[in-house]
């Protein structure tokens, strides 16, 4: 589509063009009073295929080209761009300003080619001006550098140092985990919430997966998304851009971090330690917990699904909503069952965390074995 529209332009260019100039091409070679060639007609024709033969060598190249460019934008954020081309503008403005006595300059190089190069060079110190300084243009056309005045007296402004960090990044598992929902809730991460468009397409291939675990996991993933974005005061962005040189999800996480200066949130061990040491700031909601009381403590009951063996002898393994693996002891005896159990410990880490359970039916077996019904069953027996 763009090479036709391209290839349309440059035709509109070649006919005004043969317009305009082959009169005077013909009046240059004597054909002037030849009424077949030097016609508005004829000229607009000639001019269309001169262009078009052209267009056949150019329009590639110029596709290519437009389409770096757009790649380029669509890494940079709209703030950068809009305050570039402020700076930019106002770069030009002096300099058309600056260098129009010059023109008045009977020197050849002073009065045309020092202007402009002055006007480049100014427009090129206005666009880095505005996009080295986003945070003081900010306040300065907001007018935030006004202070504000209280009963009690002066509110100073909070200035962001330079480890502040106003995009929090999520991933793919922290968002089937859920858990970011709360925590977001609870107003313990500041700033915006973003949402890359390619961790929204992961989401939506898992949800539609053939594997009902990973399609309950991605249907619950876009459900945490939908509450995050219709919970008054969480902000959430979501992020048009995508990395086409990149294939992995992880590395485009990286790089758009890095892009922004913004922070990763995951439940990705892996991701969690390149990140670090790509010097990315990461938070692990499994760190979090781990800093914390766990989700589950022993005695709990919870119902569970054992899908599969386990890797020791009569385990069976179950997963919740959100992931996490529960070992149910003598589980291989319900498997593909849904079964009552009872958490015996929990073990968290930063790499995430596990669950051990048994039957809620086998603790009431060993409730039965304590230490006083063992002694009366041995008096039992030395009785008889």
């Amino acid at each position: 589509m763009q090479k036709r529209v391209l290839t349309v332009i440059i035709l509109i260019v070649g006919i005004s063009l043969g317009v305009t100039f082959l009169p005077t091409a013909w009046t240059a070679i004597g054909n002037a009073d030849n009424m077949w060639l030097n016609n508005s007609l004829t000229n607009g024709l000639i001019g269309a295929i001169i262009f078009y033969i052209i267009s056949l060598a150019i329009v590639e190249p110029i596709t290519i080209g437009v389409k770096r460019i757009e790649k380029q934008l669509n890494e940079l954020s709209l703030t950068y761009i809009l305050f570039g081309v402020i700076g930019a503008i106002l770069g030009l403005t002096l300099g058309l300003i600056g260098t129009t006595p010059l023109y008045q300059i009977p020197i050849p190089f002073i009065n045309s080619a020092l202007p402009i190069l002055i006007m480049l060079l100014l427009g090129y110190l206005g666009f880095r001006m505005g996009t080295t300084r986003i945070d003081e243009l900010k306040k300065f056309f907001s007018g935030r550098n006004k202070k504000a005045e209280t009963n009690e007296g002066e509110v100073l402004e909070r200035k962001a140092d330079d480890h502040f960090h106003k995009y929090k990044i999520l991933d793919t598992s922290v968002i089937i985990d859920g858990r970011i929902y709360d925590i977001a809730k609870t107003g313990f991460l500041e700033g915006v919430l973003m949402i890359p468009n390619f961790v929204l397409y992961e989401l939506q291939y898992i949800a539609d997966s053939g594997d009902s675990l990973k399609r309950v996991r991605g249907r619950r993933g876009l459900d945490i998304l939908n509450a995050l974005q219709k919970e008054e005061g969480i902000a959430v962005e979501m992020y048009d851009g995508d990395f086409e040189d990149i294939s992995e999800v992880d590395s485009k996480l990286i790089k758009l971090a890095k892009l922004l200066d913004g922070v990763i949130v995951t439940n990705d061990y892996n991701l969690n330690k390149v990140s670090e040491f790509q010097n990315v700031a990461v938070l692990n909601i499994n760190a979090l917990a781990n800093a914390v009381k766990p989700v589950v403590i022993p005695g709990e009951n919870m119902n569970v699904l054992v899908v599969k063996a386990g890797t020791e002898r009569q385990q069976g393994v179950a997963y919740l909503d959100d992931g996490t693996m529960v070992v149910v002891e003598d589980g291989q005896h319900y498997m593909n069952e849904h079964i009552e159990v009872v958490v015996t410990s929990a073990l968290q880490t930063a790499a995430g965390r596990m669950i051990f359970a048994k039957p809620a039916h086998s603790s009431r077996n060993i409730k039965d074995d304590s230490p006083e019904k063992k002694l009366d069953y041995t008096n039992e027996k030395a009785a008889k």
